[in-house]
Order: C-alpha cells, then structure tokens, then sequence
C-alpha cells in the first residue's frame, strides 16, 4: 500500500498524469453543459406550452430555464480552475484528483439539469392550470439544483487537495 502512495505523489511519475488532468477539465465542462442543456431545453418546451394558455405567466415561470443555466456555470468554474492547474510535471495523484473533480461536478450537474427539466417542464404546465402550485414547484426546483452544488462542492475539495 505504501509503494501505491509514493507511486501516486511522485512529481513526474507518469505522462499521463496530465491526460487526466485535461480528461477532468473535459468532463466538467461536458457534462455539466449537457445537464444545463437539457433542463434547459426541457423546461422551455413547458413554459412555451403554458404561454399558449396563460401567456402573462411566462416571465414568472422562466424559473426552471435559468436554474438550468446555473448548471452549466459549474462546470465552467471547475473546468477553468483544472484547466490552469494542468502541467507537463504534475503527479498522477494530482491528475487523478482533476479528474475525480470533474466527473464529480460535471455528473451531478447532468443529474440536476435532468431533473429540473423534468420538474421544470411538469411545473409551469401545472402552474399555468393552479397557480398555487408554483411554490412548492420552486422548492422541488431548488432541490433538484442542490444536487449540481454537491458536486461543485466536492470538486471544490478535490482541486485544492
């Protein structure tokens, strides 16, 4: 176990110590924006069908697009800090930590950005038809965007180790 960890926290112990690093920048970026993409694209599609009813209600409903969108501002925060972290000389315990950092927040932003379409999309339809619904829609949309900031937080931990 012990040879593992001098392995892991040798300064040049591997070429492809930087490849993971990248891999991390990569998939904090991809992922988090394929989540934010699809929440985003999933719940315009419910707010375009509510405005057909209850056009004065789109403005308020705009909620889910632009939790959505917060999505994929995670991403972009952990892919520029690994991204300027990355060096030719770094140890394979950092790039495996860069790459832990970004499955992490780029994952869970895919999983938040997925349900706050769904919840987005079935809440501003449900709201459009009772508008007392659109509270507790924002707090299941505030949970579901709290599963994104795990993420950010654990890779938060992770970059600085």
């Amino acid at each position: 176990m012990s040879s593992l960890m001098s392995l892991l926290l040798q300064s040049s112990s591997s070429n492809y110590a930087a490849f993971y690093g990248f891999m991390g920048c990569a998939s904090a970026l991809i992922f988090a924006c394929l989540g934010a993409a699809y929440g985003t694209a999933k719940s315009g599609v419910g707010v375009c069908a509510m405005g057909v009813m209850r056009p004065e209600l789109v403005m308020r409903n705009i909620i889910p697009v632009v939790m959505a969108g917060v999505i994929g501002i995670y991403g972009l925060i952990i892919a520029v800090i690994i991204g300027t972290s990355v060096s030719a000389n770094m140890s394979i315990y950092n790039g495996l930590a860069y790459l832990g950092a970004g499955l992490s927040v780029g994952l869970s932003g895919l999983a938040a950005g997925m349900s706050i379409g769904i919840v987005g999309d079935a809440g501003v339809r449900a709201t459009a038809q009772q508008p007392k619904l659109f509270v507790g829609m924002i707090l299941i949309l505030i949970f579901a965007e709290a599963l994104g900031l795990y993420g950010l937080i654990t890779a938060l931990i992770l970059v600085t180790k």
